[in-house]
C-alpha cells in the first residue's frame, strides 16, 4: 500500500478536478470585516438596528456563560489570529472575535448588557430564514451516560471503536484550495483505490473492521451506541464506581440521514410525536425493526479516550446550557451569540409536559452531522437522564443573534 499511495492521490486528485460524481465520497469535517460591514441577503444573516433589537435579557446564570466564554477565549488563543470565519457570507477573523468576547466578558462583568450599550459597541446580526417566520429549527442534545466494559462478555459485546487503522482522510484542500476548500475525502483502500469507508451496516453487522483490533470498550444495548453517536460523545460506567469519557475521533465519511424522518416517511410513527424518547420506545418494544431502522444512517462515529468533557468540535469542554452547535459554514466558531427559542417541560420520565421561553446568550462551540443551514442550532442541554430529557423533546422554531465587535 504504501508505495501505491503516490499515484493513488494523483488518482484521487484528477477524478475530483474532471468527475463531478465522486462529490459523493465528500465528508465535512480572509480579510478584517470593514467598519460597517454589509452582508448580503442572500447569506442567511441581516444586521440589525437597535429598534429592531430582541430584548437580550438572560435567563441563565452569568458564572455559566463566563465559562462558556473562557473556553472560546482559550480556543482563540491557539490558533493564528488572521485566520477566518464565516458569518454568512462576511467574513471575520479571530482576532476580532476574540476582542468580540473580551469586550463582551467585561460588559458582563459590569452589568451593561443593556441594548443601548450593546448597540454603540457591537454590530448585530439575526439569521434570516427562509421560513415566512423568519426562524429555524433548535434542537438540543446531551452526553449519555452508559453501562460500559473495557472488555467483552456475554452481556457486553457490543463495540465501541476508536480510528480504524484502515481509514483513510485525505484534505483536498492542499491540494487545491481555491477549488476544495474545507474539503475532505474520507475512505479505504482497495486495490489500490480509494473507495468510500464503510457504512454502519457493515460495520456492525458484518464486521468489516472487527479485525482491526480498534475496540476500546463494549457496551450492552446497540441502540445506546446509537445514540452516542448522535450525540457525538459521552460517559462509560466501567464498573466499580469507575467512569470514563469517550469522544469524537472522527467519521466513515458518509451522510447523516434522519432515523426519525425515516420512521415518519414509513407511517411508523406521527411527526408530531417524534422525539429522541419516542424513537427509543419504538425499537425497543419492535426489535424486529431495530437493525432495519438503525441501519437507515450510514454514518459511523469512531471514538477516543478524553480527560474531560464532553469536548465540542473546537476542542474546548462545552458548558451546559450554554454551548451551541451550528453549521461551521455559516456561523462563526467561538463566537457568542443570542438565541430565542422555547424549551420544553419534562417530568421526571423525559416525558414532555409543556413549553417555556427561552431566551439566553449562548457561545457557538460544536458542530453536528444533522446541523446544517442558516440559523439552524443545536443546545447543550448538559449530561445523564435529565438532559437527556430536555434534549430529546427539544424541537422548536428559534432564532440566533451573533454579535461582533465595532
Amino acid at each position: 500500500m504504501d508505495s501505491g499511495f503516490p499515484f493513488l492521490l494523483r488518482t484521487v486528485f484528477r477524478s475530483f478536478i474532471y468527475c463531478a460524481c465522486a462529490a459523493v465520497f465528500f465528508a465535512l469535517a480572509g480579510c478584517n470585516p470593514p467598519e460597517k460591514p454589509q452582508v448580503p441577503i442572500e447569506s442567511g444573516f441581516e444586521e440589525v438596528t437597535w429598534d429592531d433589537f430582541p430584548s437580550f435579557t438572560d435567563d441563565g446564570e452569568r458564572e455559566s456563560l463566563q465559562r462558556a466564554i473562557e473556553q472560546s477565549l482559550h480556543f482563540y488563543s491557539r490558533i493564528p489570529p488572521d485566520r477566518t470565519f464565516s458569518l454568512g457570507e462576511l467574513s471575520i477573523t479571530a482576532n476580532t472575535l476574540k476582542e468580540t468576547l473580551e469586550l463582551f466578558s467585561q460588559l458582563l462583568n459590569e452589568g451593561a448588557l443593556d441594548n443601548e450599550t450593546l448597540a454603540e459597541h457591537f454590530h448585530v446580526y439575526r439569521s434570516r430564514a427562509t421560513s415566512e417566520s423568519g426562524e429555524s429549527l433548535v434542537t438540543g442534545y446531551f452526553e449519555p451516560v452508559l453501562e460500559a466494559r473495557l472488555q467483552p462478555d456475554s452481556s457486553f459485546h457490543y463495540p465501541l471503536y476508536g480510528l480504524p487503522p484502515e481509514l483513510l482522510t485525505i484534505d483536498l484542500n492542499s491540494f487545491d484550495a481555491e477549488r476544495f476548500e474545507g474539503t475532505r475525502l474520507v475512505g479505504r483502500v482497495e486495490e489500490n483505490r480509494v473507495v468510500p469507508f464503510y457504512t454502519r451496516q457493515e460495520i456492525d453487522q458484518k464486521e468489516k473492521i472487527a479485525s482491526q483490533e480498534c475496540q476500546i470498550a463494549w457496551i450492552e444495548d446497540p441502540i445506546d451506541g446509537f445514540f452516542l453517536h448522535v450525540q457525538g460523545s459521552g460517559k462509560l460506567h466501567l464498573g466499580h464506581g469507575e467512569y470514563a469519557r469517550v469522544g469524537y475521533a472522527g467519521t466513515n465519511g458518509h451522510p447523516y440521514r434522519s432515523i426519525g424522518r425515516y420512521l415518519i416517511d414509513q407511517g411508523i410513527l406521527e411527526r408530531e410525536i417524534v422525539s429522541l424518547q419516542t424513537i427509543r420506545d419504538h425499537l425497543q418494544t419492535h426489535p424486529e425493526q431495530r437493525d432495519e431502522v438503525l441501519f437507515y444512517n450510514p454514518r459511523y462515529i469512531f471514538f477516543r479516550w478524553v480527560d474531560e468533557g464532553p469536548v465540542g468540535a473546537i476542542n474546548v469542554v462545552l458548558t451546559p446550557g450554554r454551548s451551541v452547535a451550528t453549521d461551521p459554514q455559516m456561523h462563526p466558531q467561538g463566537a457568542v451569540g443570542f438565541l430565542e427559542t422555547q424549551q420544553p417541560l419534562v417530568n421526571e420520565a423525559g416525558n414532555l409536559l409543556g413549553w417555556k421561553p427561552l431566551r439566553r446568550w449562548v457561545v457557538n462551540q460544536d458542530t453536528g452531522g444533522a446541523i446544517k443551514g442558516v440559523g439552524r442550532t443545536d443546545l447543550f442541554f448538559g449530561s445523564g437522564k435529565a438532559a437527556e430529557g430536555l434534549a430529546g423533546n427539544m424541537k422548536s422554531p428559534g432564532r440566533i443573534y451573533f454579535l461582533v465587535k465595532r
